[in-house]
């Protein structure tokens, strides 16, 4: 039986970013309290966050610390070194959710790729590059273009290189810069994701969410998804079949292709709350950062249940330069009837950073999440980083 005191339980979180300043907003009304790990000084979450450490997200003295804070360890960046992390889980009796083991499969995306295709989980063709022949070769086995990603450290789009000749595949592989896989390019209908979560002894999934993405980077999520109810049933299966291939609590984002004829591929996965389950907050009974809080501690889950339709759009640096963060013209997203704005505490803003994003929730389950998308683009388009 989970029983509450005061003080309550504290999450040690290696990250202060975005993720770990929501994460601590939704542990807060838990009497959970929280304590970020992430090397910039007053980072985005120290500001609604119980503490900070100001260390490298692989800084063993500083891991240390967080660890004799915490009641439980968990992380909001896979650059979080898993090595670490479990010897000091194991020296300090401090545990760690999702488990190192799954982060060091989630952190080379060539092992991650083997594993889930030996578990059977359906994924694109792919295989390891050493040199540029073998992305010649590729083409010849899978056709014209292929995607070229680093195995490790790519985010946001960086690490990913289509490569649409094989004279290309020099200049490709120099851009990747490191250990490199390549896939054969899904003709997909849509990019949806299932935001699942693994509890203890409970698994539970949100409501399917289709992503819409520009130079590999989230834009938009439209919630609920715009595919056939088949479609929605084969992607969570997949995702049920992920979270048997991975350790450890807490949430999992799930990126999917989903094709013309309906069939589903695996993408990529997260160990940690997702931007494309960010919508959760307004748009479900409980949200991905307080299912986290709740399966990390071994809590129940909650109800994923969708409270109404719900489109979210990212707030991206739309500078030519790097310069102070000041978003401009919000009145009218203020204004907006239904209209959310997070704004992540960012004190520089650079060309296509991250800033915060905006939701957009229907006042009914019937609403047409064309509509919800249509005011969604517009609120966004009045905004500005521009001076």
């Amino acid at each position: 039986m989970t029983t509450l005191r005061t003080p309550g339980p504290t999450l040690g979180v290696v990250g202060g970013g975005q993720l770990g300043r929501m994460l601590a907003e939704a542990a807060s009304p838990l009497g959970v309290e929280v304590v970020v790990l992430d090397p910039t000084p007053d980072c985005p979450a120290a500001p609604v966050a119980r503490d900070q450490i100001v260390a490298d997200f692989d800084d063993e003295a500083g891991i240390r610390e967080l660890a004799a804070r915490a009641d439980v360890l968990t992380f909001e960046i896979e650059l979080a070194d898993q090595d670490v992390l479990e010897r000091v889980s194991e020296d300090s009796g401090t545990p760690v959710h999702p488990k190192p083991s799954t982060l060091r499969t989630i952190h080379d995306k060539l092992v991650q790729k083997r594993e889930l295709e030996d578990a059977g989980v359906p994924v694109p063709p792919f295989r390891e590059v050493e040199d540029a022949a073998d992305i010649r070769e590729a083409i010849d086995d899978y056709g014209a273009p292929v995607m070229l990603k680093a195995r490790t450290g790519g985010y946001d789009g960086r690490g990913n290189v289509p490569v649409e000749s094989k004279e290309e595949a020099e200049q490709a592989l120099e851009s990747v810069a490191g250990p490199a896989m390549v896939e054969s390019f899904v003709d997909f209908e849509r990019e949806v994701s299932v935001i699942a979560v693994k509890g203890d002894d409970e698994v539970a999934t949100f409501p399917l969410g289709e992503n819409v993405h520009v130079d590999e980077i989230l834009r938009e999520t439209i919630v609920p998804a715009r595919s056939s109810e088949t479609a929605a049933e084969r992607a969570y299966d997949v995702a049920r079949d992920v979270l048997e291939v991975m350790d450890g609590r807490g949430v999992y984002g799930i990126e999917l292709f989903e094709t013309s004829d309906g069939e589903i591929l695996l993408n990529e996965i997260a160990p940690r709350p997702h931007n494309s389950g960010h919508w959760t907050i307004e748009g479900a009974a409980t949200s991905q950062f307080e299912q986290h809080a709740r399966a990390v501690l071994g809590w129940p889950l909650g109800s994923t249940e969708l409270r109404s339709p719900t489109v979210l759009t990212n707030l991206l640096g739309d500078v030519d330069e790097e310069q102070r963060a000041e978003l401009g013209d919000i009145d009218r997203l203020l204004e907006t009837p239904g209209a959310n704005l997070h704004w992540y505490g960012k004190r520089q803003v650079r060309p296509l950073r991250k800033m915060g994003h905006v939701t957009v929730s229907a006042a009914d389950e019937g609403a047409d999440v064309e509509d919800l998308l249509e005011t969604a683009r517009e609120l966004e388009d009045a905004v500005t980083f521009r001076n």
